[in-house]
């Protein structure tokens, strides 16, 4: 990850030419990540089918795949985009899904790490969405076929292949194994 350090907003962010290059917005900082890898594709897809299937199935809200931003901060702003996301029926506005970067926080996001990925980035991030008000965070590790999940900087869990994978009050009524989503 390379960090450049002129000050944008998140309306310049979304105005940038499409050059291939995945970004995000820390502070008002553009932080560019390397594209990831196949594992991590995989890993990411996975939870998005997974998730996806039972939000339209039970009706209670949208799953939106990697490269989705959202303005989690302002002045100076922050977009942060998880490689998975889950926003309640309820928080999407009538008139649909916004065209740009939704100014919330989701209900849910998963992030899977890449090998590049350092542990204070991850758990930097990890605060991040907490603090900005998403309930439920999953930490998902290919090389050890494990999720950590976060509710809260003191509420955290390890789950192996063998556990399941809840939802929680945050999507009521999902579980998975976590073994499926390695598949």
């Amino acid at each position: 990850m390379t960090d450049t350090k002129a000050r944008i907003t998140a309306e310049e962010l979304l105005r940038l030419p499409d050059d291939g290059k995945r970004r995000e917005l820390v502070e008002g900082e553009i932080r560019e990540m390397a594209p990831a890898g196949a594992r991590h594709g995989r890993a990411a897809m996975r939870i998005g089918t997974l998730l996806d299937r039972h939000a339209t199935a039970q009706r209670i809200g949208v799953v939106l795949a990697a490269e989705t931003g959202f303005r989690i901060s302002r002045d100076p702003d922050t977009v942060r985009a998880p490689d998975v996301s889950f926003v309640s029926q309820g928080r999407v506005p009538r008139e649909g899904i916004p065209e740009g970067y939704w100014d919330i926080a989701p209900d849910l996001v998963a992030e899977v790490v890449s090998p590049n990925d350092t542990a204070a980035e991850v758990q930097s991030k990890v605060q991040m969405w907490l603090e900005a008000g998403v309930r439920l965070v999953w930490v998902v590790y290919p090389d050890t076929r494990s999720v950590v999940v976060y509710e809260s900087l003191k509420e955290i869990s390890t789950l192996t292949a063998g556990d399941t994978l809840g939802g929680g009050t945050v999507v009521s009524g999902f579980a998975c194994q976590v073994s499926e989503i390695f598949e």
